[in-house]
């Protein structure tokens, strides 16, 4: 996919662990793969990858704190890795943005924030450990990618190529989308009067990111390649729920999927892109 460079006047980027952090507001809801491959593979629980305190606000630190003593354009220059998700940050901002304004809801956008892997301390959402992989944290809006995960998806999973980790940062923006249309907390509203269904309300939370995920694709159809859309699909195709069960030898169990079957998270960005149309992603909630 040709994306232009980063605008880093246009952005919001900080590199570094973090510290000095507070717990709230329970899991981010993009919490994606690795710690579902931790707890397949390794015996990790995944909800031990991220800390959860709740009801209390999210410490603020100062700038430089959070880039590490970095400017944005040194962190998006890191590595190759590091420009990738810039440039993505930049178009979906630039995708989304005009989006919500036709809709007339209230557009901000997330930070993202890029990390060595191993730990990491959120503004809100606790500590994630180095099985915690890409995930997005509501109490602070920001976007966590440990880059070290892409050489994970290309290696352990199957899925290389530049459009499949797009599609990794488009995912965790869908959730941000989630947040800012209140979507995120309504769902979790739901969760917590009825706990039952918890996981199924998380399925198709992921599977509507999926599709927001696609959307952006859609709309920037202009910029993508040949091939591009079957990096995304085998992406999302090996992460989903059953194929993990599959390769770590165990039963496939409905009840105990978080993200969808990699029919349907393949199905989700198909519907995304082909649509390249938010409202195509409301099927996957009715609130009305």
């Amino acid at each position: 996919m040709r994306l232009n460079r980063f605008d880093t006047s246009k952005i919001k980027v900080t590199g570094g662990r973090g510290g000095g952090v507070r717990r709230a507001g329970g899991i981010g809801c993009g919490t994606i793969v690795i710690a579902l491959i931790a707890a397949l593979v390794l015996g990790v629980d995944p909800m031990q990858t991220i800390g959860m305190i709740e009801g209390t606000q999210p410490q603020q630190t100062s700038p430089q704190a959070q880039q590490g003593g970095q400017s944005e354009d040194q962190i998006c220059t890191s590595s190759a890795y590091a420009t990738e998700a810039c440039n993505a940050l930049t178009s979906l901002n630039e995708t989304w943005a005009p989006i919500f304004a036709r809709a007339n809801i209230q557009f901000e956008d997330p930070t993202l924030r890029l990390y060595p892997s191993g730990p990491v301390s959120t503004r809100g959402c606790g500590n994630a450990s180095s099985a915690a992989g890409p995930f997005y944290c509501p109490a602070d809006m920001t976007i966590y990618i440990d880059t070290a995960f892409y050489d994970t998806m290309a290696r352990q999973m199957g899925a290389p190529g530049d459009f499949a980790r797009y599609y990794v940062m488009a995912h965790e923006y869908g959730h941000h989308i989630q947040n800012l249309t209140g979507i995120a907390t309504q769902v979790r509203s739901i969760q917590q009067r009825n706990p039952s269904q918890s996981n199924q309300l998380q399925v198709r939370m992921e599977l509507q990111a999926d599709c927001y995920a696609g959307v952006w694709a859609g709309q920037n159809r202009n910029l993508i390649e040949p091939g591009d859309m079957q990096e995304g699909l085998r992406a999302a195709s090996a992460i989903g729920d059953d194929t993990l069960q599959r390769r770590a030898g165990q039963r496939i169990n409905p009840e105990n999927f978080t993200h969808g079957t990699s029919d349907q998270r393949m199905q989700a960005l198909r519907r995304g892109l082909e649509t390249a149309d938010g409202s195509a992603c409301d099927v996957y909630f009715d609130f009305s």
